[in-house]
């Protein structure tokens, strides 16, 4: 897959010129591609919801964005159904998924209608004694074995998220007689999965369990989630999964599952990398060069902006603004420049000559980029862009300032040692 990007060398320089610096820049006509296509994939599901993992893209003006085209959200916190209540939703388009949840999370989510699902059987006592238990709860299962797994989701074994069947077949049990009245089943048995069958095998597996959990409790499921886990192509060499294709699938699976059993489910998707990943760049400058053991080009964005690849070694595509034609005829580590030496955007990767001042953009970073940044050294984290399809741009998210950075700190007060 070829790798571009959506503006020009003079753009970028004009946007550097207005925001310094590192930033980040979202395509919008792009992202709301992408989402219809989602959309249309499902279209035959009538109860078909994308519910937007707000941990990829946690920005309100992008939660909104979403919002106006009919998606939801998944949230993990307190703070994401903060973002998702101010963004306009309520409801069923809201789903809570978290782990470890705090009283003030739950109350926060069943006041706002959400749909609470738990993700561990010791949970519904919890979910209780903090806010009651609604009428609509969904379980997250593990299923403990898939046939896809990553280096990010790791051994399903290993992972400290979801109930084993016999846990949730027990749950849903205790939920019936706590007078739940509507049931969904959620599983996200892989990251960033590059196989069109993920979701379609994800699927047999979840209908196959609705069907089984009428016959021997008698509930019916009404939402099956199947979580994120659809992954996009960091790298040229790969290809981008055909949504379209993987929708047509799950529709097989469905009819051949559920529609004999004349029973009915409304389908629910959590596909931030999906929507929002190849659709954000972290555009950044040129600030240094090092010629020791290694050649080094070094930035003014770090880890702290992108900790991808620091955290899982990820690859990011680099693209070298006004250089795309150039031979890449330079072998370089592309670093920040924090005091950690996995602070690399890049390492042995070939470029073109890059000069001081040239404009770097990092590709695929329009989820979990931003959004895991932090403040490491007392590095203060970037802002956002998002423009439109004239090519336009507006600040989405200021960059933090120093004054931000102290506005946690009691610096008033006096210390005697």
């Amino acid at each position: 897959m070829n790798k571009t990007v959506p503006f020009t060398l003079e753009q970028a320089q004009a946007w550097r010129d207005r925001f310094g610096t590192p930033f980040y820049v979202y395509d919008e006509s792009a992202i709301r591609k992408t989402v219809s296509d989602v959309q249309k994939a499902f279209s035959w599901n009538k109860g078909f919801c994308e519910c937007f993992a707000v941990k990829a893209t946690p920005t309100p003006a992008i939660i909104r964005l979403l919002a106006s085209m009919g998606c939801g959200t998944d949230c993990a916190s307190i703070s994401e159904l903060a973002i998702s209540k101010a963004s306009g939703l309520s409801g069923r388009r809201i789903v809570l998924t978290s782990n470890e949840t705090s009283d003030d999370t739950y109350r926060s989510a069943v006041e706002l209608g959400a749909i609470v699902n738990l993700d561990d059987i010791t949970q519904i006592d919890v979910l209780e004694k903090a806010a009651g238990i609604p009428d609509t709860v969904c379980l997250r299962v593990n299923p403990g074995s898939f046939s896809f797994t990553s280096g990010i989701m790791g051994n399903l074994q290993d992972s400290k998220f979801g109930l084993t069947k016999d846990q949730l077949f027990e749950a849903y049990s205790i939920l019936k007689k706590k007078n739940v009245k509507h049931f969904g089943l959620h599983c996200m048995a892989a990251s960033c999965c590059m196989d069109g069958t993920y979701y379609p095998l994800l699927a047999e597996m979840l209908f196959n369990l609705v069907v089984e959990i009428k016959e021997k409790l008698g509930i019916q499921i009404e939402i099956v989630d199947f979580g994120g886990g659809v992954g996009i192509p960091y790298r040229e060499t790969e290809k981008a999964v055909d949504i379209l294709s993987v929708g047509a699938k799950v529709k097989e699976v469905y009819d051949s599952i559920l529609v004999p059993q004349g029973m009915e489910v409304a389908i629910y998707t959590e596909m931030g990398r999906f929507i929002t990943g190849p659709h954000g760049y972290l555009v950044t400058s040129v600030r240094g060069f090092k010629h020791i053991y290694k050649e080094y080009v070094g930035l003014d964005a770090t880890a702290c902006d992108l900790i991808r690849p620091a955290m899982y070694g990820a690859y990011h595509h680099i693209t070298v603004l006004g250089k795309e034609n150039a031979p890449k005829d330079t072998t370089v580590d592309v670093v920040g420049g924090l005091c950690e030496n996995n602070d690399k955007f890049a390492i042995d990767r070939a470029l073109p000559n890059v000069d001081y001042g040239d404009i770097l953009v990092i590709h695929d970073a329009g989820a979990h980029g931003r959004s895991m940044g932090y403040n490491y050294n007392g590095m203060l984290r970037c802002g956002e862009l998002l423009m439109d399809g004239k090519g336009e741009v507006k600040l989405i998210r200021r960059s933090e300032s120093l004054d931000d950075l102290f506005s946690t700190f009691d610096v008033d007060s006096e210390f005697n040692y």
